[in-house]
Order: C-alpha cells, then sequence, then structure tokens
C-alpha cells in the first residue's frame, strides 16, 4: 500500500515516514510540502492513501483534496485515492469541506502510531476515520441548506434505499445484513450499486451525499 505524506513540517513529514515503513504492507512513496506539490505527486505517484495537513502556505489541503478528486483527475486514475486530513483542531470546520470533497475523514496530528496505522488500512477498505456521531457532527455544520435530492437517488431499488440510510448510520457491512436480513455478500452488492447510480465514490460520500441533499 503506497502512502503520500503532505505536511509543511519536515520534522513531522520524516516522523510519520519512520511510522509507516515500519508497517506490513505499507510504504511511503513521496512526501510534499504544501497542497500544489500534493496535487501534482498524486498524479505522478498513484498513492493508495494521502495524508494531508490542512493548513499549509501556497496551497492549503482543502483545496489540494478539491483538485485531488476534481472528476477529470478522477477518471483518469486506475485506482481510487484516499485521503485523510490531518489537523491539530478536533471537529475542524476546514475537514468537514475537505470531506465534502472527497477526503475519508481525519485525523488529529498527536494520534498514536496505531492509530495512524488503523485509519490507513480502514480508509484504504473505503471506510471512514471518523465515528459517525463525530462525522454527523461535522457535516451538520457544513450543510445548513440542504439541497433537493438528484433524479438518481428515485432510480434506487427498495432494498438499495434500506441499505443507503443504514451506511448512513454508521453500519457496518455485517450490521445491515443482520437488518436486512441479508448476507454480507448481498449488502456489498449493494452498497456497490448505490455508489455507481449515484456516481460516488465511497461510503462516506454516500454520507456526506444524504447530508448535502437533506436526506437525514
Amino acid at each position: 500500500m503506497g502512502v503520500l505524506l503532505v505536511d509543511d513540517q519536515e520534522l513531522f513529514r520524516e516522523g510519520v515516514r519512520v511510522i509507516i515503513d515500519a508497517q506490513p504492507g505499507m510504504r511511503v512513496l513521496g512526501t510534499a510540502a504544501d497542497g500544489r506539490e500534493a496535487v501534482g505527486l498524486v498524479d505522478d505517484l498513484s498513492p493508495d492513501v494521502v495524508l494531508m495537513d490542512i493548513r499549509m502556505p501556497e496551497m492549503d489541503g482543502v483545496e489540494a483534496t478539491r483538485q485531488i478528486f476534481a472528476p477529470a483527475r478522477v477518471s483518469r486514475r486506475a485506482k481510487p485515492v484516499r485521503l485523510i486530513m490531518l489537523t491539530t483542531f478536533n471537529l475542524d470546520d476546514r475537514a468537514a469541506a475537505a470531506i465534502r470533497h472527497g477526503a475519508s475523514g481525519f485525523l488529529l496530528k498527536d494520534t498514536t502510531p496505531a492509530q495512524l496505522r488503523d485509519a490507513i488500512r480502514t480508509v484504504h477498505a473505503g471506510n471512514a476515520v471518523l465515528a459517525p456521531r463525530d462525522l454527523t457532527s461535522l457535516l451538520d455544520h457544513e450543510f445548513r441548506v440542504p439541497s433537493q435530492p438528484p433524479a438518481a437517488f428515485l432510480s434506487l431499488t427498495d432494498k438499495e434505499r434500506e441499505v443507503f440510510f443504514a451506511v448512513v448510520r454508521g453500519l457496518s457491512n455485517t450490521e445491515i445484513a443482520r437488518l436486512v436480513f441479508a448476507s454480507e455478500s448481498t449488502v456489498k452488492t449493494h452498497v456497490g450499486g448505490i455508489l455507481r447510480k449515484l456516481a460516488l465514490r465511497d461510503r462516506v460520500q454516500i454520507v456526506v451525499f444524504a447530508y448535502e441533499h437533506g436526506l437525514v
């Protein structure tokens, strides 16, 4: 699993590099000191996961995240890239904006090496690194005036809608399977159908979609 580190503090970058390179199956592909450099390295190195600082000179992490997940760039990639914001403030408003643009959550900079490792593996699997309660708090603040659901939402089957709202509640595939009386493989199929029909990248974006369109 390849990781890109983005932070304007060299000492922090090198410390995180040591932690990641010590993990089995993980390695740092490169580092960047600002958002502009990060956008170019994502295109050049094709990392699996990006660790992105929020506050940086030249271009901050929120704008870099927006550019990394711009539809034109996403369409050119052979594989998806996941992104975790790094911040010194819990429930940072900028983190909410970055999640809206495509980030899979955020970590505080004083997180432990074990938490960092687990977060990288979690977002690589397409999940969020925020507890549902924290994600809800962020998005409640971000989307004060929700828009109407697009026509694509109406194309979901009844079962897909049931799975959709279970994902929004933060339930795992195992929990959803029990809720809808189906196998986990069937739930994965439904989640895949939801992502395809709504043109979303991962489960985190399902939650963002729900808040953006006033579905919760």
